[in-house]
């Protein structure tokens, strides 16, 4: 029997609400009926919660009971395509519905009545007296016409203070009135001429076009060297999704990177996208959900998140550097934003496009085995060519121990400084050192509430915790034997080298690029800009940098620590050493004058360094494709990482004890479990943490095993546990 469309008022409907209730739950639909997919506020105990109309009622509770919807929210209902992509990520994640429904309803007041706004435009009358600044406000809207702006626009484009327009209003010379908040989006035109392709880029672009066109399910690598035109390409698909009256979705790794590309977006079609990240005002963000869901909003760009927007039409998601680790959401629901996409697509039949220069292993596997489409760039954009990879032995090299740019790289930065040209030294490390250490009694200084060493911010004069965020001033004494002033940092990090470049070069123009230094996303955004258009001689970064960043006047890349990803069991970390350096070897050369990247090592006949100098992204890929396939490891089988947590250290191992005996469910599909172990980083936020991994075939109904197997356990007090499937990391 199908699911009915409406429901009358006071038949029974089952809301689906944000609450962790684990299921939805029974309410009769108000006066006036609802829509399947509605949004709805109901009572829940003493409270009102937004929910949505899921599907009929189950009837299995005392009807005398079943209290009334109190109303239907000014909202278009959610679509059944939503509903199934919700439902099918929550079984495949193994999340409670009620979490996945959070991520689909991130924005602020959507049970609020809609936000007026006052805004002001030419009226009829004219001011009883007339002032210079009363007659600037008069010309600027008479020079814009019909056009009306908000009390603190106007007042800024005529250079005047708010009371003047408030004047001016009850003279009737200016109308106020009242405006809905939540405007639309200005059109986008996909008419405009993009810039002109080459052959190679022009075919790619026709057959994402193509694709759009077709209104079907599809998935494309697009695989093109780093500046090779990649962004141009698929902004055509864009394009042929924007003329057939559909709405895309690009997908960014990083913030910082939004600017660069809203402009490239601006100048393509003619008006701003929609922008959704964390960076965005709560009123930004309500904004673009409900205009998302009215189709009011024909592009956006956004972080992971934005896949959980109410699109109307969705015709193409973009992943761009669909191969970064950003993608997976490690706390909460734990998702890969590139699997969702494709998943999402899937159901509303949209295409795919996933950009890389270094695609992840899963993604090529998926080609390899003829899931997924392949497009190849294979030149660099314009004059630019590829730039030239080389090693610096590092064992070679005379360097004191507390100094990281070797002699030959000093030599190489300092032809280019000469030159006018910029120079990148690269490290994959936040902060000023790593560790903080006593050299009176050797003790170093770790976090209150976790396993882990805290790192100095010289710039923030704090010690920082990489694991939970917590902070503290830089002590003057040991805290373990106090002795004064024997606190010395070890090791370096991306402030340090900055000092240390400062020094080498103090006439030279030093910018220094982490996440952290920055007190808002703007003001970060505005730091890239300014180095873009050469407010730099020498580019100081972490993997930040590596990010699809185009930095014209940039000639060289040093990489100070190229062995630095190689260390540890990580199953990727040769693939992820592979990507990074690629992929910061890349910022070079990307215009007339020619790059070249440089990687110190001291390990240059290790199989990734040799395969990154050589360019032979085809043999790695092979040569690591073949090591996970006999490890039996992704992607050619499956894991899970289970993870327990709580304050007694000893009730975690007990649960985990518990599940390792339990694992009859695992074992009936052939799955083995290791463990449990206590995790890399065995205390989080004063929570002591035990991984199990669970390692299964390609083909095995692992999702359903895992949920009869962690079930076996009750969880009691505050410990917890999360399911990650297809985890990423095992910190």
């Amino acid at each position: 029997m199908s699911t009915p469309e409406f429901y009358d008022h006071g038949a029974l409907v089952a809301v689906l609400t944000t609450q962790p209730l684990g299921k939805a739950l029974d309410y009769k639909a108000p006066e006036g009926g609802c829509f399947l997919g509605a949004f709805v506020e109901v009572p829940l105990g003493p409270r009102k919660v937004l929910g949505v109309v899921w599907g009929p009622g189950q009837g299995d509770y005392d009807i005398a009971k079943v209290r009334h919807v109190i109303r239907v929210v000014d909202a278009a209902p959610m679509r059944s395509e939503m509903r199934a992509f919700l439902t099918r990520a929550a079984a495949y994640t193994l999340t409670p519905m009620p979490a996945m429904l959070r991520l689909a309803t991130r924005a602020p007041g959507l049970g609020d009545p809609p936000s007026m706004r006052k805004i002001y435009r030419r009226g009829s009358g004219t001011p009883p007296r007339m002032t210079d600044a009363r007659s600037r406000v008069l010309e600027t809207l008479e020079e814009y016409g019909d056009l009306a702006f908000t009390l603190k626009e106007l007042a800024e484009m005529a250079g005047v203070t708010p009371s003047v327009v408030k004047g001016l209003a009850q003279s009737g010379a200016v109308f106020e009135e009242d405006s809905p908040r939540d405007l639309p989006f200005p059109r986008l035109d996909p008419a405009l001429p993009g810039k002109e392709l080459t052959e190679d880029q022009a075919k790619g672009a026709e057959m994402l076009a193509e694709a759009v066109r077709s209104e079907t399910y599809g998935t494309t690598l697009l695989r093109g060297v780093t500046g090779s035109g990649k962004t141009e390409v698929y902004l055509e698909a864009v394009a042929a999704a924007l003329r057939a009256g559909r709405q895309a979705l690009v997908l960014l790794p990083e913030i910082a990177l939004t600017e660069q590309f809203l402009h490239r977006v601006e100048e393509r079609f003619g008006a701003k996208p929609a922008e959704w990240h964390s960076g965005a005002t709560m009123t930004e963000r309500r904004r673009i959900w409900r205009m998302v869901g009215q189709g009011q909003a024909q592009l956006v760009i956004g972080a992971r998140s934005a896949l959980f927007l109410p699109y109307q039409n969705l015709g193409l998601i973009v992943v761009d550097e669909e191969h970064d680790s950003s993608y997976k959401q490690e706390e909460g629901v734990l998702y890969n934003a590139r699997d969702m996409a494709v998943l999402r697509a899937a159901i509303c039949g949209a295409q795919v496009v996933l950009a890389s220069a270094t695609p992840s292993l899963e993604t090529w596997a998926n080609v390899e085995a003829g899931k997924y489409r392949r497009l190849d760039l294979t030149s660099r954009f314009g004059p630019a060519v590829m730039p030239t990879m080389g090693a610096i032995d590092m064992r070679g090299e005379a360097l004191p121990s507390d100094k990281w740019v070797s002699p030959s790289l000093q030599a190489e930065v300092n032809k280019r400084l000469e030159k006018g040209e910029q120079a990148m030294l690269f490290i994959n490390r936040r902060g000023y050192a790593p560790i903080t250490l006593c050299r009176a009694c050797g003790h170093q200084i770790g976090c209150d509430h976790c396993d882990a060493r805290m790192v100095e911010h010289r710039f923030l004069k704090r010690l920082v915790c990489h694991q939970c965020g917590e902070s503290k001033p830089m002590p003057e004494a040991c805290p373990s034997c106090e002795a004064v002033d024997k606190l010395a940092p070890v090791g370096p990090g991306v402030e340090r080298l900055g000092e240390e470049a400062l020094a080498l070069w103090p006439d030279a123009r030093v910018a220094t690029l982490s996440s952290d230094m920055y007190g808002s996303a703007r003001a970060l955004k505005a730091e890239i800009a300014g180095i873009a258009a050469g407010a730099a001689d020498i580019i100081i970064g972490t993997q930040l940098v590596a990010k699809g960043h185009n930095f014209p006047n940039l000639t060289l890349v040093g990489v100070i620590d190229a062995d630095l990803g190689l260390m540890g069991s990580d199953l990727r970390a040769a693939e992820r050493t592979f990507q990074l350096m690629r992929q910061v070897a890349g910022r070079a050369g990307r215009a007339e004058a020619p790059g070249t990247a440089l990687l110190q090592t001291y390990q240059p006949e290790h199989p990734v360094i040799r395969a990154i100098l050589a360019g032979d992204e085809e043999a790695f890929w092979s040569a690591e494709a073949g090591e996970r396939k006999q490890a039996g490891v992704p992607p050619y089988g499956r894991m899970a990482g289970i993870i327990l947590s709580g304050p007694d250290v000893a009730q975690v191992f007990d649960a985990g004890n518990l599940l390792a005996r339990q694992d009859g469910p695992l074992r009936a599909i052939g799955a083995q479990v290791f463990g449990p172990a206590a995790a890399p980083i065995a205390r989080v936020r004063g929570r002591h943490r035990v991984r199990l991994l669970v390692k299964a075939d390609k083909t095995a109904p692992l999702q359903e095993a895992l949920a009869r197997w962690v079930a076996q356990v009750r969880l009691k007090g505050d410990l917890r546990l999360a399911v990650d499937i297809d985890p990423q990391s095992f910190y």
